[in-house]
């Protein structure tokens, strides 16, 4: 359905998308996980034909982006971050422009309307203004407006940022659902629960590079031999934070000074967490949470860039 073919693109001296190859089958989701500033978001919108690409191709269903722009955009559904919705209108009415944007006449647009107010769950919000939603209930129909022409594939940019845990989880179902039912879906974000639950494939995106693409076990399994600790202290004492960094199984130490928090990767040695405890309480550091977690996407990107998914 896509294949994205050494594109670069490049803003003055700063290169956003540095020589990007991946395909996405069809009926796939596929996943791009990184950090905010990764160039997932200039990677999608030169998917859509929204931002020119300085070289390589992309092609959707044989057709190229750069050559064939139209026929491509007939192919596609684009729910970006921002809310693309007139909040004085309706619902409804909002789909029907963006169905009539599309090409539907007025006739197709209101039997479409329907069929994704219920897809989205707001058919009983139909006749209702935007400016009285709440922000899930946006997203929601920003995803509606997306999916009027019924694309081949939705392309998503971090679609649940800033909204409540129900909105999120309706959003997901949705997002699975459609999938179940053959859309080809591309979901960039960077909540990396949210990649897991929904894609087949995934890949992690870092400083405009592509560095790592797989199915998520096969991701997983590359760290099989560690395991990812998360602890909170009171203090971060500078000669325990060196001890710590130079101890044997110690992979990596990302520190967060705002929350005192500490990410470590560490090889599974069967004494490596009492080992990391003792040290704190030796150099009178409190331990105020722990969380260990077996090997995941996080630990994964904090292992190949030393930083958190979330930086």
């Amino acid at each position: 359905m896509l294949k994205v073919k050494e594109v670069r693109k490049s803003y003055g001296k700063h290169v956003a998308v540095q020589d990007v190859s991946f395909s996405v089958d069809k009926g796939e989701s596929f996943g791009l996980l990184g950090p905010n500033g990764a160039g997932k978001s200039t990677t999608i919108a030169m998917i859509c034909g929204l931002l020119p690409y300085d070289s390589g191709d992309i092609l959707i269903d044989g057709l190229s982006v750069k050559k064939q722009p139209r026929d491509v955009k007939k192919k596609i559904g684009i729910v970006p971050q921002e809310i693309a919705l007139y909040p004085t209108m309706s619902a409804q009415d909002n789909l029907l422009f963006w169905g009539r944007m599309q090409g539907l006449t007025r006739a197709q647009g209101k039997q479409r309307a329907g069929v994704v107010l219920e897809i989205i769950g707001l058919l009983d919000r139909a006749k209702d203004k935007v400016e009285t939603f709440s922000g899930g209930m946006k997203r929601r129909l920003n995803i509606g407006a997306a999916l009027m022409h019924e694309p081949e594939l939705l392309i998503m940019d971090e679609p649940t940022v800033g909204i409540d845990p129900q909105s999120r989880n309706h959003i997901l179902e949705t997002v699975k659902r459609l999938n179940r039912e053959g859309m080809t879906v591309i979901y960039t974000s960077h909540y990396m629960e949210e990649v897991e639950h929904l894609c087949d494939r995934i890949a992690i995106v870092d400083e405009g590079k592509i560095i790592a693409l797989g199915k998520k076990e096969a991701l997983c399994d590359t760290l099989a031999e560690g395991i990812f600790i998360k602890l909170q202290v009171d203090t971060l004492n500078g000669m325990w934070l060196k001890e710590l960094e130079g101890m044997e199984n110690v992979d990596r130490v990302v520190i967060n000074e705002e929350t005192h928090t500490l990410e470590v990767m560490v090889t599974n040695h069967p004494n490596i967490v009492s080992d990391i405890i003792a040290s704190a309480v030796k150099s009178t550091v409190k331990v105020l949470s722990f969380e260990r977690k077996e090997p995941n996407l996080e630990s994964l990107f904090l292992q190949l860039t030393g930083k958190s998914l979330r930086d």
